[in-house]
């Protein structure tokens, strides 16, 4: 089993009554870490008298030293999450046991098969807390100072479940305000099911998020249209995390204009597409 060790919850946002973000902080301070991965949280479990642990995507960035940050949704059906139940019990000076960073599903690609520096535009695709690792893409290409053009695109069923709405506009708004030579950043949000009474004051994307890369009556996606091009495997990277038919839905839109995934690679190592899958 790798090492643990201890963190200390020190802030509990509830966003709704399944939702909520969470930060830990590990004995010893938060180590050296990369952008997109994600580590696991061990709880004791009551009933099965013995610890529990399952992963979790961060949803801070490496350059930010002084905590972790997660969004989790509270499972509920058809069974409650094991964990995740227990987490929503917490308060700000429980403990938890925590493992160290891993994954390279979702790391940043900087360098091309041919050593050559990676400036594609990043466009990363979230589906409900699926957002987590993007929030962590963001935050570190802003504080790095990267030129990249950056998309950050989140999918819900309700208006409350956009987590980092506020957030994300706030960097829109600022590379508005830089330019984009400085800061190129855009984000937008998709919500399922527009007819729910709750969600009657939406006025953006409508349907599920993979629906921004369908072809409209022009010939042009959404997102094509946004970015006024089409999109290519040599302009364009794209990021996916979430539920498995998201990730299939993203791929079907884009097999067709040449992008494969990391799994997939050409026979020159190149790729378009990065994907975890959390279900």
């Amino acid at each position: 089993m790798a090492a643990e060790r201890r963190a200390e919850v020190t802030y509990v946002e509830l966003l709704k009554e399944d939702l909520a973000i969470i930060r830990l902080v590990p004995d010893g301070g938060v180590p050296e870490y990369k952008t997109g991965q994600f580590l696991t949280i061990g709880l004791p479990i009551p009933s099965e008298k013995k610890i529990v642990r399952r992963a979790y995507s961060i949803a801070s960035h490496p350059e930010n030293r002084d905590y972790y940050e997660f969004v989790i949704r509270w499972v509920r059906k058809p069974l409650p999450g094991r964990v995740t139940t227990e987490l929503f019990y917490l308060s700000a000076g429980d403990e938890v046991s925590i493992g160290e960073p891993t994954g390279t599903a979702l790391q940043i690609s900087d360098r091309l098969p041919g050593g050559g520096t990676d400036g594609r535009r990043v466009i990363c695709v979230g589906g409900g807390t699926g957002i987590a690792p993007f929030i962590a893409f963001a935050n570190h290409f802003h504080d790095t100072g990267d030129k990249r053009e950056v998309m950050v695109l989140h999918g819900a069923s309700y208006v409350d479940e956009l987590s980092y709405k506020r957030m994300l506009t706030d960097l829109e708004m600022e590379s508005k305000r830089r330019g984009e030579a400085e800061w190129n950043f855009k984000y937008r949000a998709a919500i399922s099911r527009p007819k729910e009474f709750f969600n009657r004051s939406w006025s953006g994307h409508v349907g599920r998020v993979e629906s921004f890369f369908k072809p409209g009556k022009s010939g042009l996606s959404p997102v094509e249209e946004m970015v006024g091009e089409k999109l290519t495997p040599d302009n364009t990277i794209v990021y996916i995390c979430g539920y498995q038919g998201t990730i299939d839905g993203v791929i079907e839109h884009l097999g067709p204009k040449g992008f494969v995934t990391e799994h997939e690679k050409n026979p020159d190592g190149s790729f378009g597409i990065k994907f975890e899958s959390y279900g």
